[in-house]
């Protein structure tokens, strides 16, 4: 009775196992009892380091390379205004001509001193008048003529460089009252801008120090031509890096000679550094943890798989850069069948 018993044992306990492997997912081996392990079909790459151009794009806007708010140095009337928005205007060019009134009045004093101070300078020569007398005359004439100078200046407004008119803020015979009333906060009549050349200010990371260099070339993009690319090369480097956002500014020179670009367009900025060794992967290989950003993949090592954090980089087509320390040249990286895989389960590579 007491065989019968432990032998009715023996067999409950070989079901029981018989189960309880099966429910792992294993199978047991006919006539012995012992565990099958199953392993996953994948197919693996071998790491390599390639080697890609470092690229980085920054969005920015366009700035014209000079911009110039023209008005007089005191209000007064506008006797005349010869140029209108939208016009090109060559450098010298007389663009707003203020009242002369007090031009004319400081001409004419200018005149009498002038005839006074050559009388005394004839006078001097021949040692009839004092030093002083002389010396204030003297004085006197040059504070004029400085001032005529200046006056005329400031009565005719003449285009700084060849350009733009940008904005036009007054009619022929307003009185200029010198109030703010540009987008800058200043006050003017005209507004001039240059847009052969433009500018743009890119806000770098201070990763990217050392490697900028001034007359580097970036690549420049807009959406308004989304076909087209026009060149930039880096005309100025800001020595300050801002606490805040640990960022540094450069200076991007645009040639526009065609005319196609104008100030204020938004723009996509490429900058392309040293070549560089990076890991590249199929992005099919690297996995996204449902939930979250986290990524990860699997490498096979001695038939098992094992999961690897990674954080991702720029994309190349098909390929993903990834970063992480413990992928190394060599490593043999489970490009698919990794869908299935947890960490430690045992794996067959199939070509």
């Amino acid at each position: 009775m007491r065989t019968i018993t432990t032998l009715s044992s023996v067999l409950l306990l070989s079901i029981l196992f018989t189960v309880a492997c099966t429910q792992q997912g294993q199978e047991v081996q006919p006539g012995t009892g012992e565990a099958v392990v199953e392993k996953e079909a994948v197919r693996v790459m071998d790491l390599e380091l390639k080697e890609v151009a470092r690229t980085v794009e920054y969005p920015a806007n366009l700035n014209p390379f000079e911009e110039v708010h023209l008005a007089p140095a005191s209000p007064g009337r506008i006797e005349g205004i010869f140029a209108d928005v939208g016009d090109r205007v060559s450098k010298g060019t007389v663009l707003v001509q203020m009242d002369r009134t007090q031009l004319h009045q400081a001409e004419v004093q200018l005149k009498n001193l002038e005839l006074d101070f050559n009388r005394l300078d004839t006078l001097k020569r021949y040692g009839s008048i004092p030093q002083q007398q002389y010396d204030q005359l003297k004085t006197q004439y040059e504070v004029a003529k400085s001032n005529v100078e200046f006056m005329k200046e400031n009565t005719r407004l003449t285009a700084p460089f060849n350009g733009i008119i940008s904005g036009r803020y007054y009619e022929t015979g307003e009185m200029f009252s010198g109030a703010p009333n540009t987008q800058a906060g200043k006050a003017a009549v005209l507004s001039i801008v240059q847009i052969d050349r433009l500018k743009a200010m890119v806000p770098l990371s201070e990763s990217y120090f050392p490697k900028v260099k001034k007359g580097m070339q970036a690549s420049v993009k807009v959406d308004v031509y989304p076909d087209k690319e026009f060149e930039g090369s880096i005309n100025r480097i800001y020595p300050m890096i801002d606490a805040t956002n640990r960022t540094f500014n450069v200076e991007l020179l645009i040639d526009n000679l065609e005319g196609l670009l104008r100030p204020g367009m938004f723009s996509r900025i490429t900058f392309n550094f040293d070549m560089e060794q990076a890991i590249l992967l199929p992005s099919m290989a690297v996995l996204k943890m449902q939930g979250s950003n986290q990524r990860y993949l699997f490498v096979e090592e001695n038939g098992t798989a094992r999961r690897i954090s990674v954080t991702t980089g720029k994309r190349y087509d098909d390929y993903i850069e990834v970063f992480a320390d413990e992928l190394q040249p060599g490593a043999r990286v489970i490009v698919y069948g990794q869908s299935r895989l947890l960490d430690g389960v045992p794996v067959e590579v199939k070509d």
